[in-house]
């Protein structure tokens, strides 16, 4: 087994146990080459475990829903409520680094 996949079922594993989290990964690729990875995730998951796993695994910060799913929320007064939205059980969702295509 090599060891992406050893840190990737490892952490599957301690966010299940601590934070009852279930999601299946639906592009498995490591190193996405269109930009964008796609994921089921289960009750329970919010939109800030989903922002954190985009995050991370797309490598950058600059990323977005293709539907919307969640969004970082601003006040009025400039600061962030974090990564919000109601993602729904069992959905397929894809989030894409913002500028991949630009880079093409």
């Amino acid at each position: 087994m090599n060891n992406i996949l050893k840190i990737f079922l490892a952490t599957v594993f301690v966010l299940t146990t601590f934070k009852l989290v279930s999601f299946t990964l639906v592009n498995n690729s490591s190193t996405p080459s269109d930009g964008c990875i796609s994921f089921t995730v289960g009750q329970g998951t919010g939109c800030d475990w989903m922002c954190n796993y985009c995050a991370t695994n797309l490598g950058t910060s600059n990323y977005y829903f293709t539907d919307n799913v969640c969004k970082y929320q601003i006040t009025p007064s400039g600061w962030t409520n974090g990564c919000v939205g109601n993602p729904i059980a069992g959905k397929v969702y894809t989030c894409c680094t913002a500028g991949f295509r630009d880079e093409l």
